[in-house]
C-alpha cells in the first residue's frame, strides 16, 4: 500500500508540474511586465509554483486562472515592499532589458513588442502596482472584467474605474510605435555611425527637438543621475562621450532589446551598454542607456557563450 501511494503521489506531482509548465510562459510574461526584472519576475514564478504544489489540481476549476491570481498578487504585494528601494535608488531605474541576437527574434516578442517596450515598461513604472495589474491583465493580456477583478480583489465596478484612470495616464505619456521595425533598423544604424563619427549636425537630425536620455548605472559606474532633455544638447553629450577618453573604443552590435531594435556595446566580451529607443515619426524621442552591470550580467553571459561557441 505505501508503495501505491509513493506511486501515486509521484504521478500528481508529475501532473502537477505538467500543467504548471503549460502556463509558466504566461506568468513570466506578467511578471516581468509587473516587475521589470527577469530575476524577480523568475522569483514570483517559482514562488507561484510552490503554492501550486501545495493544492490538490482536483480542487482546481481554472489551473489558469488560479495560477494568474497567485502570481499577480505576489507581483503587487512585491512592488509595494520594494517602492523603497525603488525610492533609494541611485539616479534613475530602469528595466532590465530582454535581448536577443537581430536575426533570433523569438516571434512572441515579436508579436507583444508593444507592451515589451523600453519605453512602455516605464510609463508602467508611473502606476500602482493595482493599476499596473489591472491595466496589463485587460490591455496586454486581454482578461474580462469578472476574471481581473478575482485576480486582483477588486470588483468588477472597481477595476473598470482603475482601468480606465490608468489607461488614461498611459495614452497621455505614450507615443505610438508608428515606426516599422525596418525604419528603426535604418535609424539606428545613422545613429551609430553620427555617433561614432563625431558627426553633430547628423545626429541633431535624428533626434527629435523634444527627446530625453535616460541612464541607469545604479550607482554603480558612471551615468547621468537624472534625465537629460533637449535634441541639441543630448547630441553634444553623445558626441562629447564618444570622443571622452573615459569612454573606450568599445564593439557596438544591432541586437533586439524587448522586441525593438537597440544596441549593446561590449568591450572584451563584456555588456557594458544596451542602448534602447522610442521613435516618432521616424525621429528619436527617447533614448535608454542602461548600464547598470547587475541588470547587464545574464546579457553578458549569453553574448559570451554565444562566442565561446562560435569559437
Amino acid at each position: 500500500m505505501g508503495t501505491d501511494n509513493k506511486r501515486k503521489a509521484r504521478k500528481n506531482l508529475a501532473n502537477q508540474q505538467k500543467i504548471f509548465n503549460q502556463y509558466r510562459p504566461r506568468l513570466q510574461a506578467i511578471a516581468y511586465r509587473m516587475l521589470g526584472t527577469i530575476g524577480d519576475a523568475e522569483d514570483m514564478v517559482q514562488e507561484t509554483f510552490i503554492k501550486w504544489l501545495s493544492v490538490s489540481v482536483e480542487e482546481i476549476q481554472s489551473p489558469q486562472a488560479y495560477l494568474t491570481t497567485i502570481v499577480t498578487r505576489l507581483c503587487i504585494d512585491y512592488l509595494r515592499s520594494s517602492k523603497v528601494r525603488h525610492e533609494q535608488y541611485v539616479g534613475v531605474w530602469l528595466p532590465e532589458p530582454i535581448v536577443s541576437h537581430f536575426s533570433n527574434e523569438p516571434s512572441e516578442l515579436v508579436e507583444l513588442a508593444d507592451s515589451l517596450a523600453m519605453a512602455f515598461l516605464v510609463i508602467l513604472e508611473r502606476l500602482s502596482p493595482v493599476e499596473r495589474a489591472v491595466f496589463l491583465l485587460r490591455e496586454v493580456f486581454e482578461y474580462d472584467y469578472d476574471e481581473i477583478s478575482r485576480h486582483v480583489g477588486k470588483n468588477g465596478a472597481n477595476c473598470r474605474q482603475i482601468f480606465r484612470r490608468a489607461k488614461q495616464h498611459i495614452e497621455v505619456n505614450r507615443s505610438r510605435f508608428d515606426t516599422s521595425l525596418s525604419q528603426q533598423e535604418q535609424l539606428t544604424r545613422k545613429f551609430i555611425e553620427a555617433c561614432e563619427q563625431g558627426d553633430l549636425p547628423g545626429l541633431i537630425d535624428l533626434l527629435a527637438a523634444d527627446i530625453t536620455l535616460w541612464s541607469d548605472g545604479g550607482g554603480k559606474v558612471q551615468s547621468l543621475l537624472k534625465p537629460m532633455q533637449g535634441g541639441t544638447k543630448v547630441a553634444r553629450f553623445l558626441i562629447a562621450l564618444r570622443r571622452s577618453k573615459l569612454i573606450p573604443n568599445y564593439d557596438s552590435e544591432l541586437v533586439r532589446v524587448n522586441g525593438q531594435i537597440g544596441i549593446i556595446y561590449s568591450l572584451k566580451g563584456s555588456v557594458q551598454n544596451v542602448v534602447t529607443f522610442e521613435f516618432i515619426a521616424c525621429r528619436i524621442r527617447s533614448i535608454y542607456f542602461v548600464r547598470n552591470p547587475d541588470k547587464l550580467r545574464r546579457i553578458s553571459d549569453s553574448f559570451s557563450s554565444d562566442i565561446d561557441s562560435s569559437s
